[in-house]
């Protein structure tokens, strides 16, 4: 028997920009302001009053100018100026984390209908200045928050990319089969897009406007994510390790990109007053947490699932779908590995592999495709993981229910 829900979520109560590949439509827009333009929007359309909520949860990770002022900024700006609530970076388990923090408010009865806004952008990040009075000459030291800190871990030394490498070490996991799951991520992309985009318009609006720096008119419109190369298994053969003696080229991981996602979490019966079609119910059933060893990251989302599922009370062969954060497909691999299930069977529609990583976002949007595939099939539990910097991972357990079915 699983556990009782944590909260709910209105079905349709929830989007996502699309992903623009960093340096593109949205390199010069100002993440949460965009988040905010968006969200306004999305609210209306989806005719959800700001009124209704009581707390707020924003995530992001790569800093904008006024972004110390952050939920309680966002939240006036879309009109809910008594809502307040926290600020949450815990690098790509962001989304997870910042879904977590409105479930366990709603579930605690401290409020009763939250927003949790993810927003981030990974071009011209900010470059930090960090004086040092007392050092020589007075000179401090300075960092490109993104760069810097993709190519290395202060607490390991090492680049992200070696992580990947590490456990394809140990587990024996050869570039040939890389590509060969790298091919398939790409042609379950490609269904997502087929019928004019069908499945990315179950929560995205398209086509989408995108907006001036100063968000007073629409410059040009996106048909869906923005550049994504196309990927054949030929190509994926051509490509060269980017480690010398390692597995793991380019095709193999993800890219950097810009973009916001978010989701409204309440209760049960709020939920069904705010969903786009009330037969639907979504429950939040678990999270989970787990950090491996130093410089294994890519691992990181097998106990965090592992811990999810035990708390929901289910095994693997519970689940009917499953999405990933999947910043290497070499994290894919060991997951199914380790749960002895197939990895062709994972991330239906797409995955962040395929259409970028802009951290804070990235997670959340793979828990909103995971909830539009379960509703294709009429229902069932559904897995989201995902590692994060810091070798550590998050895990999310949700339930779709359809009481036409």
């Amino acid at each position: 028997m699983s556990a009782a829900p944590l909260a709910s979520i209105p079905y349709g109560a929830y989007w996502s920009t699309p992903f623009a590949r960093w340096q593109g439509s949205f390199g010069s827009l100002h993440s949460l302001r965009f988040a905010m333009h968006v969200g306004r929007h999305a609210l209306d359309k989806r005719k959800i009053p700001v009124d209704v909520f009581d707390f707020g949860v924003l995530g992001t990770t790569v800093p904008q100018q006024g972004a110390f002022y952050g939920l309680p900024w966002v939240m006036g700006e879309l009109g809910a100026d008594s809502v307040g609530g926290p600020t949450i970076n815990q690098a790509c388990a962001t989304g997870a984390r910042s879904l977590q923090a409105a479930a366990a408010e709603i579930g605690q009865g401290a409020a009763t209908a939250a927003l949790v806004l993810t927003a981030d952008r990974t071009s011209n990040g900010p470059h930090l200045y960090y004086p040092a009075p007392q050092g020589p000459g007075g000179t401090g030291v300075h960092e490109n928050w993104v760069l810097d800190n993709f190519e290395r871990d202060p607490l390991t030394g090492l680049k992200m990319i070696q992580t990947a490498e590490n456990v394809a070490s140990r587990h024996g996991i050869s570039t040939s089969r890389q590509n060969e799951v790298t091919a398939h991520r790409y042609r379950q992309y490609a269904e997502a897009m087929s019928d004019d985009a069908a499945f990315l318009r179950r929560f995205m609006d398209l086509p989408f406007e995108v907006p001036n720096e100063r968000f007073t008119k629409t410059v040009k419109t996106l048909s869906g994510d923005e550049g994504i190369h196309p990927t054949t298994a030929e190509g994926l053969a051509a490509l060269r390790p980017v480690v010398e003696g390692g597995t793991v080229t380019f095709g193999g991981q993800t890219h950097p990109a810009d973009g916001s996602a978010a989701i409204v979490v309440t209760h049960a019966d709020r939920a069904a007053q705010l969903s786009s079609d009330p037969a639907i119910a979504i429950d939040l059933i678990a999270f989970g947490q787990a950090r491996v060893e130093r410089g294994y990251m890519p691992e990181a989302p097998v106990p965090a699932a592992a811990k999810a599922l035990a708390a929901a009370g289910l095994k693997i062969g519970d689940i009917a779908a499953i999405k990933t954060h999947n910043p290497f497909v070499v994290n894919d691999i060991y997951f199914a590995d380790s749960f002895g299930i197939d990895p062709m069977s994972m991330n239906n529609f797409g995955c962040s592999l395929v259409w970028g990583h802009p951290q804070g976002p990235t997670g959340l949007r793979s828990v909103i495709e995971l909830i539009e595939e379960l509703v294709l099939k009429g229902g069932g539990y559904g897995l989201f993981s995902g590692c994060a910097a810091g070798d550590t991972g998050m895990a999310v357990v949700l339930r779709v229910s359809d009481s036409r079915r």
